[in-house]
């Protein structure tokens, strides 16, 4: 169950800026609890528990960070080349159990351990070996150099992953490093998912006048996956109050978040926002935005359990755009990962673009190199809340800030990535 904060809206608070809404929610949400140890093959997206300790040093011990000759740096001189005998060879995964002695060197592998008695790493292009002899001549290297040394990267006991880590492949990786084989994440944030509406349909099946297919769930839907969220599809759900009822209380009853497309207008048919308010808090419902105006934000309860609503419009383009721009950071904030800001870019424009202060601007873009090697970003075309044609022609969102008024040609604008929004 979703543990409740405190909200500062006030119910019906009209025409919110963007970064108010985003604010609202963030200030409302708590981490969800539970958590669950898996081996390293599944905890790729996962988020780490708690901090992660080194349960050793990294690297374990002395080693060679070149291929070369191993000595005891001690014996440089400035103004003239050293001559050492060659005693042996040291492999890495296999210590050499010999002892340097002064006067002397050892051939050394990249990753092998150090002798005893040595400190210093010639790189083997930088002397000349010959007749079991090697030469390094004056100035080419200073003592203490080419060796790791052990826990230079990461000592025993040190953090080496934080808690809310989202953990990458090479979070996954450094973990294998250090002989662990699992992993102790939080666990997934359910989602139960519908889409609300007389007149949407399921993908394959015959097309009626006045009906259209269902894109919302199934693009929320990949999101969701895209995020590592595990999602509940509760269907499609008829503009009828009695069965809104009985999915709003199955969605309370299984996820944390409950998601919606559709009903949060002001249309007679629309009453996800009556319900919201029957059980639960309205948090808010306009915000000052294109495309995605109609928003609703709060806490569902039924049978003395709790669950976040997140109700998004019901055109597909904007269903998307005020996933990414409220509930995707959300959903992190619920899984208990450390906060992510959306990566942005600040790239030219290649169009002028009308605007006018007073609300934040979402237009589908594609980021590309101009002809001449410059990075730039182009609107995809019309920018209708309903054309998802053209959002999947996109690989970005251009973002016009609340304050931001008419860009010109060539005026810089915040980008953001659609592969850097998971």
């Amino acid at each position: 169950m979703a543990e409740l904060g405190e909200s500062p809206l006030i119910a019906g608070e009209p025409h919110l800026a963007v970064d108010e809404a985003r604010a609202a929610i963030r200030a409302a949400l708590r981490p969800i609890e539970g958590q669950e140890t898996l081996p390293l093959a599944q905890v790729h997206g996962r988020v780490l528990a708690a901090d992660l300790h080194s349960p050793m040093d990294v690297p374990p011990h002395d080693n060679s960070a070149m291929d070369g000759y191993a000595f005891d740096g001690a014996a440089l001189r400035p103004d003239a080349p050293l001559v050492l005998q060659v005693v042996g060879t040291a492999h890495a995964g296999s210590p050499w159990a010999g002892t340097v002695a002064a006067g002397q060197c050892l051939r050394i592998m990249t990753g092998a351990v150090m002798p005893a008695g040595c400190n210093t790493v010639v790189p083997q292009e930088l002397c000349r070996a010959e007749a079991g002899r090697v030469t390094i001549a004056a100035g080419v290297l200073r003592s203490g150099e080419n060796r790791r040394g052990r826990g230079e990267d990461l000592a025993r006991g040190g953090v080496a992953l934080p808690a809310g880590r989202v953990l990458r492949p090479a979070d996954v990786g450094l973990l294998a490093s250090l002989g662990l084989a699992t992993a102790t994440v939080r666990r997934r944030v359910r989602v139960a998912l519908m889409s609300t509406g007389n007149e949407v349909l399921a993908p394959g099946t015959p097309l009626v006048p006045g009906a259209i297919y269902d894109s919302n769930r199934y693009s929320l839907a990949a999101a969701l996956q895209r995020l590592g969220c595990e999602v509940v599809d509760l269907g499609l759900v008829p503009d009828d109050p009695a069965a809104l009822r009985a999915a709003f209380a199955r969605a309370v009853a299984e996820a944390d978040a409950v998601l919606t497309s559709g009903g949060v207008s002001v249309g007679e048919a629309d009453h996800t926002r009556a319900l919201l308010a029957e059980l639960g808090e309205v948090a808010f419902w306009k915000v000052a935005m294109r495309p995605g105006r109609p928003f609703a934000f709060g806490p569902l309860r039924a049978s003395g359990r709790s669950a976040w609503l997140f109700a998004l419009p019901g055109n597909p383009v904007a269903a998307l755009v005020t996933f990414y721009a409220f509930v995707r950071d959300a959903l992190l904030q619920l899984a208990g990962a450390a906060e992510q800001p959306l990566p942005a870019l600040q790239l030219p424009c290649a169009t002028a673009i009308r605007k006018r202060p007073g609300r934040t601007e979402f237009q589908r873009a594609v980021v590309e190199c101009a002809a001449d090697g410059r990075w730039q970003v182009r609107l995809t075309g019309s920018q209708g809340a309903g054309i998802l044609r053209s959002l999947s022609e996109a690989n970005a969102l251009l973002v016009l800030d609340h304050e931001q008024g008419a860009v010109a040609a060539g005026d810089p604008v915040t980008v953001w990535l659609f592969d850097g929004l998971v």
